[in-house]
């Protein structure tokens, strides 16, 4: 999928190249390129329409007209524009409080238990943190194991009720367990579903008003593609995520 998007951009570039003048006509061309590189790399339509605007506006503006090598500023513009789609910067964990509580949700199999175990490990080196992990997820068979797993290899502590307790009194009483035993990071492993529901949703909205985490992750498959604006929104408009 990257071979393909790059092979696509390096064409749209050439023809940008050779302009000595920007108009509306020749970007066109190359804006079509760079919309069907990215449409085919399954990126979602609205994404790659607001993109393209983005670039068409800036593109005939002020800047480029009275340049004395425009294709030169064009492909800054572009080049500029990409690096904001995909996210410039890095953002820090909250690890402020004491404990600092962290709640990782996501659709089954998109990978949260794994999440938490790197999570933890780079809480621990990076932040020299104490962090214990939250076995929240009952309904998926083996989920709690998975995570004492994961656990055990990485030396963190996991702290389970079993699955016939509900998530919120496993989460209080972890909190609890975490401040009596000196971790001061509280990571929550929660249920997912194969898809958005009203059940789930509620479940993790309970968490969220009980305990207010201080960071809630979503955590996606990188394989998703458009659909993770779907997933995204399912979360995004029941939680406050971070």
């Amino acid at each position: 999928m990257f071979e393909n998007l790059s092979d696509r951009l390096e064409s749209a570039m050439k023809k940008i190249k050779g302009y000595g003048v920007i108009t509306e006509d020749n970007i066109s061309d190359v804006l079509r390129e760079v919309r069907l590189a990215l449409l085919e790399a399954d990126v979602n339509y609205q994404v790659v329409k607001e993109f393209t605007n983005n670039v068409k506006e800036k593109a005939l503006g002020e800047e480029v007209r009275k340049s004395l090598k425009p294709s030169e500023v064009f492909l800054k513009i572009l080049k500029d524009e990409l690096l904001n789609l995909l996210g410039e910067g890095t953002s820090e964990i909250e690890t402020k409080k004491n404990p600092t509580i962290l709640m990782l949700v996501g659709l089954q199999g998109s990978g949260k238990t794994t999440t938490i175990g790197k999570l933890g490990n780079l809480l621990r080196k990076k932040y020299n943190k104490k962090p214990l992990f939250v076995a929240c997820d009952i309904y998926r068979p083996a989920a709690i194991k998975q995570l004492e797993v994961v656990g055990k290899q990485i030396d963190i502590p996991v702290f389970q009720m079993g699955d016939k307790i509900s998530p919120v009194q496993i989460a209080k009483e972890g909190i609890k367990h975490a401040r009596e035993n000196g971790n001061n990071v509280v990571i929550i492993d929660t249920a997912g579903r194969l898809h958005v529901d009203e059940e789930l949703m509620n479940e993790l909205k309970s968490l969220n008003e009980e305990f207010n985490p201080d960071e809630i992750l979503l955590v996606l498959d990188s394989m998703i593609g458009q659909d993770a604006i779907n997933v995204i929104n399912g979360f995004n408009d029941k939680l406050p995520l971070t």
